[in-house]
């Protein structure tokens, strides 16, 4: 990565990994066109379905086998020629870079133990919180009873709250009287597995503090309401305490029912899968993680088996999951809409997330999120990522959240 950022080991040998990884990939594109073409019409391949043989075979394996090796050179030369560099302040545009890309390959990035792949941690200022209790009192002299955490969405990071010098979310964690934390996470792996780790994370919490923690609010942005989401629901069947301190759940332009324009890509992996001498380059639209996968619909926790034996193949196939019992909970959308039934709100929303969607509205009552009437708000005139930044939001968190606690239908 060059952008003038400084050159860590570990991004090199991550990108290095990567670009061996894209080329024995196009490699294995363009086997898979010449085996589909050369295949005689209705015979079954002569190998593997994708791969070509005799000569033609031996020439594509060499290739990739070559590659491997000269990846695996150049990462040993990374290894023995670039000296490591100390900690130092996190880097806002590697930061956003890395997110970027564990939002589009995460789960790939774990998979394959990149050095670029992202782990969860809850942070402050860009660092991971201590994992000591006594280091973490050190820390945090200030710590209040209660803590607020911020999630972000896809393809984000934690210090992206930050805006324009800004740290709105910061300042009204202050104004309440709460600790702020930040979570950062891989946003391309599945939300149900970013739910679980983002619980038990929490339990971990209880125990860690400084001072008997009272209070969480936690705060979602996008995916990041799916994630908080699943982690309550799964943190409640775990057992976990931290589920019974959470008084407020607020989301920010939340996809609960999923996101169009995934589902718009989800139609080209279908058409360019039922085209034969296309369907090799419909791997080119699955680069798509888990983790955006799952926006399709909004999925927070594993395939429901029964469901989707009864969805099919292209339809729905959560376990309807309602809002925590005991939770006052909170929707605030955005729309580029002018006015109530302006088309723009059923289509595109905040430009990426629909109306309905962020604020829980479903055809189907099983689906359908009970947010109470004056627990949701509707923001027209600003964009989806807008959300986090705008001053109108933070003022009107402010409003709800100095509110004292109190369990509604909306939760």
């Amino acid at each position: 990565m060059s952008l003038g950022l400084p050159v860590r080991k570990s991004d090199l040998r991550g990108s290095t990994r990567l670009v061996t990884e894209a080329t024995t990939g196009i490699t294995d594109l363009v086997e898979a066109m010449h085996e589909r073409i050369a295949r005689l019409p209705g015979l079954p391949p002569l190998r593997a379905e994708g791969r070509t043989f005799g000569l033609t075979g031996f020439v594509y394996d060499t290739i990739r086998t070559i590659t491997r090796a000269v990846g695996l050179g150049v990462e040993t030369m990374v290894d023995l020629m670039v000296p490591p560099l100390a900690a130092d302040d996190p880097d806002p545009t590697r930061e956003a870079l890395i997110a970027a890309l564990n939002g589009v390959l995460g789960d790939h990035l774990a998979k394959t133990g990149n050095p670029l792949a992202k782990t969860m941690a809850l942070r402050r200022d860009g660092r991971a919180i201590p994992a000591d209790r006594a280091d973490l009192a050190a820390a945090l002299p200030e710590a209040e009873a209660g803590v607020v955490v911020f999630i972000h969405g896809l393809c984000m990071g934690d210090l992206q709250w930050t805006h324009g010098g800004r740290d709105r979310a910061g300042d009204l964690a202050r104004e309440l009287r709460l600790t702020p934390l930040w979570l950062d996470y891989p946003t391309g792996l599945h939300i149900a597995a970013n739910g679980r780790a983002l619980a038990e994370r929490l339990e971990a919490l209880v125990d860690l503090w400084p001072r008997p923690l009272e209070r969480l609010v936690l705060v979602g942005h996008s995916m990041g309401g799916l994630v908080a989401r699943s982690a309550v629901h799964q943190g409640e069947a775990a057992g976990h305490r931290w589920p019974r301190l959470v008084g407020d759940l607020v989301f920010l332009g939340t996809p609960h029912h999923g996101a169009p324009l995934e589902k718009a890509g989800h139609w080209v992996d279908v058409v360019l899968g039922a085209t034969p001498y296309a369907a090799p380059f419909a791997r080119l639209g699955r680069v798509r993680s888990a983790g955006i996968g799952d926006l399709r619909h909004g999925r927070i926790l594993d395939d429901d088996p029964v469901h989707r034996r009864r969805a099919g193949l292209f339809g729905d196939t959560r376990a309807p999951v309602p809002l925590p019992a005991g939770v006052t909970c909170w929707a605030i959308a955005a729309t580029a809409g002018r006015g109530d039934g302006d088309p723009t709100d059923v289509i595109l929303g905040d430009g990426l997330v629909p109306l309905d969607s962020a604020l829980g509205r479903h055809r189907d009552p099983a689906r359908r999120l009970d947010f109470d009437d004056d627990h949701q708000r509707v923001f027209r005139g600003i964009g989806h990522l807008d959300l986090i930044w705008s001053d109108e939001v933070y003022d009107q968190l402010g409003l709800w959240l100095a509110r004292p606690p109190t369990a509604s239908s909306g939760g």
